[in-house]
């Protein structure tokens, strides 16, 4: 195959080809003629720069070939080596498509892992939540009890399986003692059907049997497999042992697959570490709504049927039981119940990663339109010499997709490193954003992205460059030689397209984060600052409540005498965690069915309130006097006071009816319990001295201590008080407001962090086209300052120019940012998504970006010689 035929990929005959070429030498030599040079000179010119004629012939005689493997493969070579020529351009355009090539896939990555990745169970499409019908933040408005879960699975017919586990299952308490020190561990009760539900089968061992999943049966878990490994070193043995749980000892039946990790699906931010038994009984019912219901849709059945079989099956429930309650039933994917409230905010940070990519991509079609201006005479040749233009396209996007092809290399293990980097964090608590990996479909990803932005910022310079006239770039490859409007136009516009996709994300990514202060500055009823929670949970049995508090008070007397503990006060329910609730009402008082006041109750020690920062408002807090023998008391807060008695100017000295009487003595403020943005409902307060209803405690110190320091102190007092009590387990409170927080924190911080590289490659945009704007036209400026012209109206010549395309984009990017705020307006807290702040904000930050991009070529502008740029023509 010739040389030519590879080169240009045109099927050529030889008779053909030998008058084409002496027409393309003639023309040539024409050009040259026509620009001063003597007609002998001129054909030798011609000769030179297409080659010998003869030789041309002699080598076209070869048997032509249809451009294949072999042209792509020449068509790589020739790009090599133009990249190798030009190393630093390749180097700037390589790494910026590596950050945009690898943020991309790496996004990718966490949106399949939490919102496209089929969930790791046996037909995960057929899976679904059964929520009660309560309002949301309210676990016990969206919980079930027992019964509910026994009769829908007796008399439903859309349903092959129903499994469920205990919702409340933090507020439990289980010490493991035995070798080593004494552990506190994290168990969830499932029933029988649970596991047999998802499909999910134990890696070691087996299922629970019926004779351990009856009230009172045989004490039997399956432990987790990350429990497994980090206490039992992953000991195959451990099957069928007994390990001692609050004193009492329990089979392990199983070790669960690695895949099936509860608190990622249902628990995110906890720590599990085993599954126990949870009985469907007469017993288990008088608790209340407590079960989170899976169900197993029958093949061919759809939510929307199953949903109007279990509403008829309450109706008729109902009717048969007229004082039953808690019956309600919301049909849901299982997999929108676990992950649905964060689809839009990562569809939102997708959306955020492409439009950064898209920057990049115009800023290197800028780059490239540079480039192709200085290989105009290159590509202006080898179009003289028969190269059509989509020949000359071709060879340009093949440079372009090596490019994108060398960036999505190394953009790949920047996806890598910031994949595992996010899986492997334990401040954020997103749904099985833990799963997050480097799949194969994040590598189709990684490709189409290197084929698209290849595409994308190497189309416009090809075919641009391929449209210029031989003729037209031969005799104006010099120095001094302008550019055509446009191309100056384009150039143009790609910097405002830039500027403008800036402006959009700034302005999403500004609501986002003044949304974010807002709902960290907002009033959490509490102080987080200078406090650290410890669970104490003791594994004394007590004959009475009475001995129960005693202990608990022993224990807060001594963990208060230790030197820098200044308050302290016990808990059953942190801020930001589980939550539970009653029904209450106001004695005399006459509540129709289902309008009941609806809060949550709080168990809490003398002390508690104080330590918290929680303000009394009226009235006075608990003490350790309140016992059994006095009268019953609670404290409420001020929405409790205000929604049961509304007429009435003070609460203090109301009966609250709870089962039974109690007396209001204090109102506080209102506590965000649920969420950060959620500015919290119903609250009363009872004392841990009056009333049984509550376990495991946690104790809130408050300290001028760093809880390094006062940790093995309260450690030490602690083991002193029960040497089997765990005491290793405890947070400072700012740590859970930032957990509560992490969602919209990680959010915020990769928006933060892609519009300060949009910014950064807008700027470099800016920058780019000002600087060779400048550099064009350095003889005009020449000539203008040489006629008098002052360096400062040059500089403001250049500023203007500057401004004029920053000013531009601006506007484009407004409307583009109103359209996007809409669709962000329900990931807002307390801000508008027409908020002025914002959007002026966003406007004076590229303003100052445009400036100081443009001073530097401006400055430069300014100090042109006048004879220095008139020489240089």
């Amino acid at each position: 195959m010739s040389w030519f035929t590879q080169l240009f990929g045109r099927k050529r005959i030889y008779e053909d080809l030998s008058d084409e070429m002496r027409q393309h030498l003639e023309e040539k030599a024409d050009a040259l003629v026509e620009q001063g040079m003597s007609r002998k000179d001129a054909e030798a010119a011609a000769r030179r720069a297409f080659g010998n004629t003869a030789a041309l012939e002699e080598e076209s005689r070869e048997t032509w070939q249809w451009p294949g493997f072999e042209t792509l493969l020449l068509d790589v070579r020739f790009a090599l080596r133009q990249l190798r020529r030009e190393p630093s351009f390749t180097i700037v355009a390589v790494a910026i498509l590596a950050l945009g090539i690898g943020a991309t896939t790496a996004v990718f990555s966490l949106v399949n892992a939490v919102l496209l990745r089929p969930l790791p169970f046996v037909q995960p499409e057929r899976l679904v939540r059964i929520s009660n019908t309560g309002s949301e933040g309210d676990l016990s408005s969206l919980t079930s009890r027992s019964s509910n879960l026994r009769d829908w699975r007796e008399l439903n017919e859309s349903f092959e399986e129903m499994g469920a586990y205990f919702a409340f299952f933090d507020y439990k308490r289980f010490t493991l003692t035995g070798k080593g020190e004494p552990e506190r561990l994290v168990g969830v009760e499932v029933t029988e059907s649970f596991l047999p539900t998802l499909g999910v089968e134990p890696m070691l061992g087996r299922q629970f049997t019926h004779e351990e999943c009856v009230f009172n049966g045989r004490a039997a878990i399956m432990l987790t497999y990350r429990f497994w490994q980090r206490r039992f070193d992953s000991d195959k043995s451990i099957v069928g042992q007994s390990i001692t749980l609050n004193d009492n000892p329990i089979t392990i039946v199983g070790v669960l697959p690695e895949s099936f990790d509860f608190a990622s699906f249902f628990a995110p931010g906890a720590r599990i570490d085993f599954l126990g038994t949870f009985p469907v009984s007469k017993e288990t019912d008088r608790w209340g709504n407590t079960l989170a219901v899976i169900g197993r849709l029958k093949p061919g059945v759809t939510e929307a049927q199953a949903q109007s079989e279990l509403d008829l099956i309450n109706e008729r429930l109902k009717a048969a039981q007229p004082d039953r309650w808690g019956l309600g039933a919301r049909v849901a994917g299982l997999r929108e119940n676990i992950t649905g409230k964060y689809r839009d905010a990562l569809w939102v940070l997708a959306g955020a990663v492409g439009l950064v990519l898209l920057i990049a991509c115009t800023n290197l079609s800028n780059l490239l339109l540079a480039r192709s201006t200085a290989r105009r005479k290159e590509i202006a040749v080898r179009s003289a010499v028969g190269a059509g233009r989509g020949r000359v396209v071709r060879q340009l996007l093949t440079e372009a997709i090596l490019l994108a092809a060398c960036g999505g290399a190394l953009g790949i293990l920047v996806a890598y490193g910031m994949t595992r980097a996010v899986a492997a964090t334990q401040a954020v608590t997103i749904p099985l954003l833990h799963s997050a990996r480097l799949d194969g479909s994040a590598l189709a990803v990684a490709l189409v992205a290197v084929l698209s932005t290849g595409l994308l910022f190497g189309i416009a310079p090809a075919i641009h460059a391929s449209a210029s006239k031989e003729y037209d770039s031969l005799r104006g490859s010099g120095r001094g030689s302008s550019e055509g409007k446009d191309r100056v136009w384009l150039r143009n516009g790609l910097v405002v397209f830039e500027a403008a996709l800036a402006c959009v994300l700034l302005v999403g990514t500004g609501l986002l984060l003044r949304s974010f202060v807002r709902i960290l500055d907002a009033d959490l009823g509490f102080q987080p600052e200078q406090r650290v929670a410890w669970r104490v949970e003791t594994g004394r049995s007590f004959d009475s409540l009475l001995r129960k508090a005693q202990f608990y008070e022993g224990l807060q007397r001594r963990i208060g005498a230790i030197a820098g503990v200044s308050e302290l006060g016990l808990t059953d329910t942190l801020p930001l965690g589980r939550n539970r609730s009653w029904d209450f009402g106001a004695k005399g008082v006459q509540y129709r069915d289902g309008e009941y006041p609806n809060g949550f109750p709080r168990m809490v020690s003398a002390g508690y309130l104080e330590a918290m920062g929680i303000r009394l408002i009226e009235g006075r807090t608990f003490a350790w006097s309140d016992t059994e023998d006095s009268e019953r008391v609670v404290v409420i807060n001020q929405a409790a006071a205000r929604r049961m008695w509304p007429d009435l100017p003070s609460a203090v000295g109301q009966i609250l009816i709870a089962n039974q009487e109690w007396r209001v003595i204090g109102v506080v403020e209102d506590v965000r319990h649920a969420s950060l943005e959620d500015e919290g409902g119903l609250e009363v307060y009872f004392p841990i001295t009056q009333h049984p209803d509550w376990n495991a405690a946690d104790l809130v110190l408050r300290s001028s201590l760093p809880p390094q320091t006062l940790v093995p102190a309260v450690r030490a007092a602690l083991h002193e008080l029960d040497p089997e009590m765990a005491t290793d387990e405890y947070q400072t409170l700012d740590a859970i407001v930032d957990r509560a927080a992490s969602p919209r924190r990680f959010i915020v911080s990769l928006l933060g962090a892609f519009a300060a590289a949009a910014v950064l490659l807008a700027a470099l945009g800016i920058y780019g086209v000002i600087s060779y704007s400048v550099h064009r036209r350095s003889a005009e400026i020449g000539i203008r300052m040489a006629l008098g012209a002052p360096a400062e109206r040059v500089r403001a010549s250049v500023l203007s120019e500057t401004m004029r395309l920053a000013l531009s984009g601006i506007a484009v990017g407004a409307i583009g940012a109103v359209a996007l705020s809409t669709l962000l307006a329900s990931q807002l807290y307390g801000v508008s998504p027409r908020d002025p702040l914002t959007y002026v904000g966003v406007a004076a930050i590229l303003i100052f970006v445009a400036l100081a991009s443009g001073y530097v070529p401006a400055l430069r502008a300014s100090r042109v010689s006048p004879m220095t740029a008139l020489r240089s023509e």
